[in-house]
C-alpha cells in the first residue's frame, strides 16, 4: 500500500473536538477539502474559510495536481463549483502556464459553466466597474475558446440566462473561433440575442403561464396537458425529472404517463448519463414519500431501481471478506450540504454506506454516536434502509466515539476483514476517558493483524482520528458512489492520490 505520504516529522494536531488528530500531507489535505466542498456553511467551518484554505493548499501543491484534482472533482466526483474555483485560482498563480487552459477545458462541461466560471473569475480578482472582464487571462480564454466549441444551440439557447454574466458577454471576451460556418451562426445569434427559444419545462410552463384561463378547471387541464406533452417529448432532464415529481403527481397526469416517468428513471442507461450523485435519489424518495397519491409506490420503486442500476459496476466483496459499515451519525454530521438542501452529511454517509451494504455477502452495518450499535438490513432497498436509519438515529446519541465500533469487536472478539467508517473524522472520547480510535485500533490489530480501516471523509477538516503512514489504514474522501472505485484502487496496491495523478488533461 502506497499510503507513506508523511514525513516523519510531527504531524500531530488536535480535531475541533480537541482530540488528538493526525494532519494531512498537502497533496491529501487538498484531495479531501475539495471533494467534500458543497462551499456552503458547514458545521466547524464557513464556507469562506473552506475556499480560503483550499487557496492556501492550493499553493503547497504542483499546478499539475492542482489541473488534475479539479478535472477529476468534475468528472468522477460529479462536482460543478468547486472545479471552476480551482481553475480560477490556478491561474491566479499560474497565468502563463499552458496546464490552465487545459483545466479550464476539462471541467467546463456545460454552457452555463462559462459564464460562471467567468463570474468566479471577476469575483477572484475583485473586478468591479463596466469593464469587469476586461483583460482575460490568455489560458482561460483558450480553455473557454475550446469550451465553446463543443456547444450546439440548444445547449446554447437552454443556458442563456439574465446572470451577472451572460452569454454574449462571454462571447465578446473570449472571441472564440468557430469551427465551422454554422457554428459561426450559432455565434452569430449569441451576439444578436436571437438564439431559438429552446423547448425545455421552464420555457414550456412559463409561456403557459403568460396565458389567460376561462377558470381554474381550464387552467388545472391546460397544464396536466402540458406535463403529458413534456414527458412524451423526452425532453425533461433526469435531474430535472426528479425534481419535478411532486409536480407531476399534482398536475394529475395520466397513469401511462406515470409509467414513462417511471421507466425512465429505472433505465439503466439514463441513470449512467445522468451522473447524480447518490443523495439526490435520497432527496427524491422522500420529497415522495409522504404525497397522498396512488402513484407514489411506483415512484419509490422506480428511485429503488434507479439506485441499483447506479451501483450496478459497484466492486463489493462476497462471502469470503467479513465486512463492517459503521456510519457517523453524530451532531457535527447533522448539517446541510449547501443552504438550500435538505440533505444533510450523515445522510451522505448512510447512502454511502448502504450502497456499499447492498454489494456485499458477509457484512455488519450499524450506526455510532454516544455508543455503538448494530442495525443489520437486507442488501435489497437501499433508500428504504437509509430512511429506516434515519427515523433511529437518536437511539445512539450525539457525540462522535467511532472508538466504541473497535471496542465492539475487541469486547466479542470478532474478526472483521475490512472496517469502514463513514464520517467527518471529528472523534473523541465525550466520556474523556482517554479512549481513541487509534488506541482502539491497535489493540484490534493484536487479534486481528489482517484487519483494515478505511475512513470515508465526509467533511474534508485536513485531519484524521489515526495516522493513515499505516499500511491498514486508507482515508478516502468525496459525496459520490466514485468513492468506490478509490476504494478499488486501493485493493490493487493504489492510493487515492495516486488515481488523480492518472487523470489525463
Amino acid at each position: 500500500m502506497k499510503f507513506n505520504v508523511f514525513k516523519r516529522k510531527s504531524n500531530v494536531v488536535s480535531n475541533y473536538e480537541s482530540a488528538k488528530s493526525f494532519q494531512l500531507s498537502p497533496e491529501m489535505e487538498l484531495y479531501s477539502a475539495v471533494v467534500t466542498a458543497g462551499l456552503s456553511d458547514n458545521f466547524y467551518e464557513k464556507s469562506d474559510t473552506r475556499l480560503v484554505r483550499i487557496q492556501e493548499l492550493m499553493m503547497k501543491n504542483n499546478p499539475e495536481y492542482v489541473a488534475k484534482l479539479a478535472v477529476y472533482a468534475r468528472n468522477e466526483m460529479y462536482m460543478r463549483s468547486v472545479p471552476l474555483v480551482l481553475a480560477i485560482e490556478l491561474a491566479k498563480s499560474n497565468s502563463g502556464n499552458a496546464v490552465v487552459s487545459k483545466t479550464v477545458n476539462g471541467v467546463v462541461k456545460r454552457a452555463d459553466e462559462i459564464t460562471e466560471l467567468l463570474a468566479y473569475y471577476q469575483l477572484a480578482n475583485n473586478r468591479n466597474g463596466v469593464k469587469k472582464l476586461n483583460k482575460l487571462s490568455k489560458q482561460i480564454q483558450k480553455g473557454l475558446s475550446e469550451a465553446f466549441n463543443r456547444f450546439d444551440e440548444y445547449q446554447f439557447a437552454k443556458y442563456n440566462r439574465d446572470t451577472e454574466v451572460k452569454l454574449r458577454d462571454a462571447l465578446f471576451i473570449v472571441h472564440p473561433k468557430a469551427k465551422d460556418e454554422s457554428q459561426q451562426e450559432i455565434f452569430n445569434k449569441i451576439a444578436t440575442n436571437e438564439l431559438a427559444v429552446p423547448y425545455t419545462w421552464e420555457t414550456e410552463l412559463s409561456a403557459l403561464g403568460q396565458v389567460k384561463y376561462e377558470n381554474e378547471k381550464v387552467k388545472i387541464d391546460a397544464v396536466k396537458v402540458k406535463w403529458e406533452e413534456l414527458i412524451n417529448s423526452g425532453k425533461i432532464g433526469y435531474m430535472a425529472l426528479m425534481r419535478n415529481l411532486r409536480n407531476i403527481l399534482e398536475a394529475n397526469v395520466s397513469a401511462e404517463h406515470i409509467k414513462k416517468v417511471c421507466d425512465y428513471l429505472s433505465n439503466e442507461n439514463a441513470v449512467a448519463n445522468s451522473k447524480q450523485l447518490p443523495f439526490r435519489f435520497l432527496a427524491a424518495y422522500r420529497e415522495m414519500k409522504f404525497l397522498k397519491s396512488e402513484y407514489v409506490t411506483m415512484i419509490l420503486n422506480a428511485l429503488e431501481d434507479a439506485v441499483v442500476a447506479s451501483a450496478k459496476n459497484l466492486k463489493g466483496f462476497d462471502v469470503s471478506t467479513r465486512v463492517l459499515i459503521a456510519c457517523d451519525v453524530s451532531g457535527s454530521m447533522q448539517k446541510a450540504v449547501s443552504a438550500k438542501s435538505k440533505v444533510m452529511l450523515f445522510d451522505i454517509g448512510l447512502m454511502l454506506g448502504m450502497l456499499m451494504q447492498s454489494k456485499c455477502k458477509r457484512i455488519v452495518t450499524g450506526m455510532f454516536g454516544d455508543s455503538w450499535k448494530v442495525i443489520n438490513m437486507p442488501n435489497r432497498g437501499v433508500l428504504s434502509n437509509v430512511d429506516e436509519y434515519y427515523k433511529r438515529e437518536g437511539e445512539v446519541g450525539y457525540s462522535t466515539n467511532g472508538y466504541k465500533v473497535i471496542d465492539d469487536l475487541i469486547n466479542r472478539g470478532v474478526i472483521m476483514d475490512k472496517i469502514m467508517l463513514f464520517t467527518d473524522c471529528q472523534l473523541w472520547d465525550s466520556k474523556v476517558g482517554g479512549s481513541s480510535l487509534e488506541k482502539s485500533w491497535k489493540a484490534y490489530k493484536q487479534i486481528a493483524p489482517n484487519a483494515k480501516l478505511y475512513l470515508f471523509d465526509l467533511a474534508g477538516y485536513g485531519n484524521t482520528p489515526l495516522s493513515i503512514q499505516r499500511n491498514d489504514v486508507c482515508l478516502i474522501a468525496g459525496w459520490s458512489d466514485k468513492v468506490f472505485d478509490v476504494l478499488h484502487s486501493i485493493e490493487n496496491g493504489e492510493s487515492a492520490i495516486e488515481k488523480i495523478k492518472q487523470v489525463v488533461l
